[in-house]
């Protein structure tokens, strides 16, 4: 009966630090994913504020790339904000499926952890 008991709280024990590894990932991706709204969040938000022309693919990339650099949860993020709002723009504001295609491309530049200045427009301040 004490084996039995013995391997029962063994076996518990085992399989408990066997899932701790896995509690930790889970965590780490929901904190990433929330930091990367956030780097989404404050590209946008840095958008608007530059309310620069022809500076929109730079905001795209440059928040999906500060959000994949979080890691796997901050991508996650990055991209399911980026087809929500490209769903949102190609549905409701009607701005067309080739701003859409241009929008996801720099989206996905940025993702991939690419140079988001490649989208930058010549004479936008440095402070973005």
């Amino acid at each position: 009966m004490r084996l039995c008991v013995c391997f029962m709280l063994l076996s518990f024990i085992l399989c408990t630090s066997a899932e701790t590894p896995l509690l930790v990932r889970g965590r780490q991706f929901v904190r990433d994913a929330v930091g990367g709204a956030w780097d989404m969040f404050r590209a946008y938000q840095d958008m608007r504020e530059a309310n620069y022309k022809g500076a929109d693919k730079y905001f795209h990339a440059r928040g999906n790339y500060d959000a994949a650099q979080r890691g796997p949860g901050g991508a996650w993020a990055a991209k399911v904000i980026s087809d929500a709002r490209e769903k949102w723009q190609s549905d409701v504001s009607g701005r067309g499926a080739e701003d859409t295609r241009a929008d996801q491309e720099a989206n996905e530049w940025g993702r991939s952890g690419r140079d988001p200045n490649r989208y930058r427009p010549a004479g936008l301040p440095s402070k973005y």
